[in-house]
């Protein structure tokens, strides 16, 4: 595969995922979403400041926009720019390099989310575009992660504390489901490891017993 379609493939990737949902949907009702609230852009900002519709709606599409990276994009730019013939469409190359390319557009997209060059390189924290590019890869471990999102903001009533155990149970699970599978593993471990990371402040806040509870309208910075 030609060295130019990696790039091309994973600066797409990167733009779809750069784009900042929650802040254009807070511009449009006149509202600078980093400046109020916590200062994330993504959807858990999102519904706190703008309400549960917009949030929901930032929510689905950072999802979305994962999820178009690795299921849609590797092969719709593959068989524009590169495909010579029907043999060799993206669907009729082996599955480990469909995977690989797939990995590298997930990768890129959930980066484009957390450093949106739109933005000044500051972004969201990666949650729900990892769940979208996960649940192109491996539907079963983001169901797996949604469980344990669920259960953990029920249980302690933080949304970062879900978050995190989120990041922690999708790798987890995807390396029990695939073992062999030692490529998918490292790269999900690692995703997980950058979620965790930009929860750090979140992590600060709930040491100190600061961090807001689910249901509070505005999160301390």
């Amino acid at each position: 595969m030609p060295i130019l379609c990696y790039i091309l493939t994973a600066l797409g990737a990167y733009l779809l995922g750069s784009i900042p949902f929650g802040f254009l949907a807070a511009k449009a009702k006149g509202i600078d979403i980093r400046s109020v609230g916590s200062g994330n852009i993504g959807a858990t900002n999102a519904m706190r400041v703008l309400g549960k519709p917009l949030g929901i709606f930032v929510l689905l599409m950072d999802a979305a926009k994962g999820f178009a990276a690795c299921a849609i994009m590797p092969a719709m730019l593959y068989d524009f720019f590169f495909a010579s013939s029907w043999d060799d469409m993206f669907v009729n190359h082996p599955l480990e390099f469909q995977l690989q390319i797939k990995l590298l557009t997930g990768v890129c997209a959930v980066l484009g989310h957390n450093y949106t060059c739109w933005l000044k390189f500051k972004g969201g924290k990666g949650i729900a575009t990892t769940a979208g590019v996960y649940l192109a890869l491996a539907p079963w471990a983001v169901l797996v992660a949604l469980v344990v999102f669920i259960l953990a903001v029920l249980l302690t009533k933080f949304v970062s504390v879900g978050s995190i155990a989120a990041a922690v149970a999708l790798p987890v699970t995807v390396w029990v489901l695939t073992p062999h599978n030692l490529f998918l593993g490292i790269v999900t471990t690692a995703l997980g490891a950058l979620a965790i990371y930009k929860h750090k402040s979140n992590i600060q806040r709930l040491m100190v017993g600061t961090e807001n509870r689910l249901g509070k309208q505005k999160e301390t910075k």
